[in-house]
């Protein structure tokens, strides 16, 4: 993973049966695969894949962004001053930056629906708690 990556990435814990488990170590041990987290990212993307047309159909009736949309302060700025509000509607990473204020954020957020990572200050949070779906 490129050092850019760790920002793209989010932890997540898996609780697998021991059976199971020990499969996974017995393929990385014969080197079928790096490491555990290789192995589960392999299978996790494989899933994905079978179905990645169903996917598709759910982002385009969402009309979802895929990837990353990150939302400054001239962005929110702008918005405000044209007398318009924003609904987000991610699949990826949903980011606001750092000196947005909670009140430029609640005057031109209407809501934030993410499917993924959202980052945004702990004010910011707070301030839209209840716009989040």
């Amino acid at each position: 993973m490129a050092p850019g990556d760790v920002e793209k990435t989010e932890k997540i814990t898996v609780n697998l049966g021991l059976v199971d488990l020990g499969q996974i170590d017995l393929l990385v041990r014969e080197g079928f695969y790096a490491n555990r987290t290789d192995f589960i990212r392999a299978a996790v993307r494989a899933q994905l894949a079978t179905r990645a047309a169903a996917v598709d159909q759910m982002m385009a009736r969402k009309t979802l962004v895929l990837g990353t949309h990150h939302l400054t302060r001239r962005d929110l700025e702008e918005l405000r001053a044209a007398g318009r509000t924003v609904d987000i509607r991610v699949l990826g990473l949903a980011s606001i930056a750092d000196d947005v204020s909670p009140e430029l954020a609640l005057q031109t957020i209407n809501s934030i629906e993410v499917l993924g990572a959202f980052r945004a200050s702990a004010a910011v949070k707070a301030a839209l708690r209840h716009h989040i779906v």
